[in-house]
This record gives C-alpha cells, structure tokens and sequence, in this order.
C-alpha cells in the first residue's frame, strides 16, 4: 500500500510538471494582453483605412505589416503570392504548425462613412482611375493579427509548436489576366515553410457586436466572375430595325436569368445566386452600339448546382444572341471553391471562442452567400473560418450596412474579442493533446 501510496505520488508530481512545463498562457493572461495592444490595434485599422490598396497592390500595407513583425521578433517573407507577408514564430516548447490568416485588399468603392480617418485615395483598375475604400473590413483584420502577433510574441517561450501568420493580397479578386489570392500564396509556399497543420480565419460583419458565429461543413458559397459579351451590328438610334438592339438583348439576359434562378432550378435544394452587376455598352443617345458586355457573379453550395447553372447560363446567352441576330456567350472565370470549415477543428474551437466572448459564440450560423478564397486553404489542410459582429450599438440591425457598402463601418471596440479569438485557437490547437 505504501509503495502504491509512493508510486501514485510520483505519478502524479510527473503529470503536474509535465503539465506545467507545456502549459499555455491562460485565457485571463491572453485577456489582459489583448487589452493592453487594443489601443494599437485602433491605430493600425485607422492607418490601413485612410490608406486602402486595391488587390495586389498592397505595397505599404505590406512593408506596415512586415515591419511590425520584424520588430516582434518573427520570421517574415515577402513578397509571397505578388504583395502577401508570411510571418513565423517559434514557440519556446516543440509542437504542431497553425496558421491564422488575415486580408488585406480595399475594393473600388468610394467611401461615405464621414470618418475622420475615411479614405480619399484612388487608383487604377482594369484601366480606370477608380476610388478606393476598405469596404469588406480587411483593414481590421490585417489590425487584429497584428495585434494577435504581438500577443503572441509575448507569449514564445510557452507556445508549444510554431504560429504562421499570413497576410494575404487580392482576396476579392485579381484584376483580368492577373493571378493572385490565396491560390498565388500557397503556390509560393505559404503553407511549406514550415508545414501548416491546420488554419483559421476571421471576418468581420454587421452582426451583434462581439458575436462569433460559424458552422461545421459549407458555410460560405463557392463563387464564380461572369463576363457576357454580344458582338451585334451598330446602327442608329431612330433605326433600331437596322441594327441589333444591344439594350433590349441586355434586358432580355437579364429577365431570363431572373427566371432561370427561380424557376428552372430547384431553389429548396440549395441556394443559388445569379447576378448581373455591371452593364457597358454605347457611347452617345443615338447610336446603338456593337458591343455589350456584361458582368455578374455565381453563388452555389455544391458542384452539382454549379455545373448545371453554368450550363444554363451559356446556352441561355447563347440563344437570346441568336434570336437578335447577334453573337453571345457568357464566360465564368475566378473561381472560389465552397468555404468548408472542418467539423472536427469546428467542434474543437468553440471553446477557445467562448472564452474570448462568453455567451456570444453561434455554431449553427445561416449559409452565407458571400465567398471567400480562404476555401483554398481549406482544400489543403484542416480549416475553420468565423465570423465577427461588429456593429456599432446606434446602428440599428435592420439598416446596418453590409459588406462593400460605401457606409460599412465598425464598432471598434470588437478588435479585443477578435484578437483573443484568434490568440485563443491558435494556443488551444498547438495545446491539443
């Protein structure tokens, strides 16, 4: 009995140091870090907003972010995937590889917010001279992992594994003929060197302010560029006859595709998004011109539904331009896949989520019919992408801008819950037994 009594006392000293000696920071220790760089965080959103670049243009968002690391301590890359930064921290203790990824690229939307810091620059795209506005909230993000970074570094010598942060280029897309994105990065190795386990991802919404949310298995849709061109005969504007009638032809895709997505699909099944956004044709009231083209997007959850309303799209096109008297097809290209949060890591991390905003972390969120190349991540390794409210209280739910308005603002305030949440998984993935 006293040599079972010596034994299991042994036991157990061995398992409390083993314990101590790969013990993580605590959630309290995470909490306070988290507050203390808030003020920082703030700082770094408000610089990166007044200053938005568009996709693979992130030249000084990128030089921010790789000084910032540098000065932390980390390893930094650059240049990967055109304009991205990959930043890595060895851990003080031997362990596993996790990724957290931010965006960094503005959209050519001009800014309406009236902010103090609002942005007023422009720059070229696709042969324009357009505005430029953080309006997807990739300014806050690129601010949140910087301040998880520097959370994070505060904490090497308990981290057991290594943390690779990726500051990611042209997230909404490249301009035509250019490659970029998280396909570009990963090509370039951003998840080799070392070899990521697994990653996250967080985004930034008009949601309750410090909401969490996701769900296990497709969450975001899989997307697709649609380009419709229709070569027709130029005439006058009083001689419609004579010619091919391009706003009649544009009218005629669009009502079609307005039937084709609610009528010739089964919208039950799974929710399918078809939309035309831009419409470019003509030069003065009186000609009509020879040229229409026409672009949108595709939303679908499954190949299946993708395939099937591409195939519908192109011979729909093709037959309305034919009826005219005029040459179309519809063109799809820039293809993100479904972005699929693992079940497994998804059912993982709640936890780490609950303790960076108790009491608000959802789950069983909605399908979201927005995209996101973070899905290719999530084709190589284990992946979990969420969701973070961030909607001022004064703004009511019902009219709060979404994402890509020219008024998509956030409650600051928030940053805290998103840096802890990505310090939390991080840890709690690398301390996963």
């Amino acid at each position: 009995m006293a040599m079972f009594a010596r034994v299991s006392g042994l036991a157990l000293v061995v398992t409390l140091s083993a314990g101590s000696a790969f013990a993580a920071p605590s959630t309290a220790q995470v909490a306070a870090a988290a507050k203390a760089v808030q003020p920082k965080v703030v700082a770094w959103r408000r610089d990166i907003h007044e200053h938005p670049e568009l996709g693979n243009q992130e030249v000084r968002t990128a030089a921010l972010v790789a000084k910032e690391l540098k000065a932390l301590g980390f390893e930094v890359r650059e240049g990967v995937g055109r304009t991205g930064v990959v930043g890595v921290l060895k851990g003080g203790k031997p362990g596993k590889v996790v990724a957290l990824r931010a965006d960094m690229d503005a959209l050519p939307v001009q800014e309406k917010t009236g902010l103090p810091f609002a942005s007023k620059v422009t720059a070229q795209w696709e042969g324009k001279t357009l505005p430029v506005m953080h309006a997807c909230g990739h300014d806050t993000h690129v601010a949140m992992l910087l301040g998880a970074a520097t959370v994070l570094a505060g904490m090497k010598a308990e981290i057991p594994g290594t943390v690779v942060l990726i500051f990611q280029p042209a997230e909404e897309g490249s301009q035509a003929g250019e490659e970029g994105g998280a396909l570009l990065m990963i090509r370039d190795g951003a998840l080799d060197h070392p070899k990521v386990d697994a990653i996250f991802g967080l985004h930034i919404g008009p949601a309750d302010a410090n909401l969490l949310n996701y769900r296990a298995g497709g969450f975001y849709a899989g997307s697709e560029r649609m380009t419709i061109t229709v070569k027709g005969k130029q005439t006058h504007g009083a001689r419609p006859w004579a010619g091919v009638d391009m706003a009649s032809v544009a009218a005629d895709i669009i009502q079609a595709f307005n039937q084709l997505s609610a009528r010739q699909i089964d919208v039950a099944a799974s929710p399918t998004v078809l939309t035309v956004a831009t419409i470019n044709m003509g030069v003065r009231n009186n000609i009509i011109p020879e040229d229409l083209v026409m672009t949108g997007t595709l939303r679908t959850f499954n190949p299946q539904r993708r395939a099937d309303v591409i195939d519908k799209v192109q011979k729909t096109v093709a037959a309305i331009g034919e009826r005219y008297g005029a040459k179309a097809q519809a063109v799809f290209t820039q293809p993100y896949p479904v972005t699929y949060n693992d079940p497994a890591l998804s059912a993982f991390i709640k936890a780490s989520l609950e303790k960076a905003s108790p009491g608000k972390v959802d789950d069983q969120a909605a399908l979201v019919t927005g995209a996101e190349d973070f899905s290719r991540y999530g084709e190589k390794i284990p992946a979990v992408f969420v969701q973070l409210g961030g909607r001022p209280a004064s703004v009511p739910a019902a009219t709060a801008p979404a994402n890509h308005s020219p008024y998509f603002d956030v409650d600051e305030a928030v940053f805290e819950t998103g840096v802890k949440a990505e310090v939390l998984m991080a840890l709690d993935y690398l301390g996963r037994k």
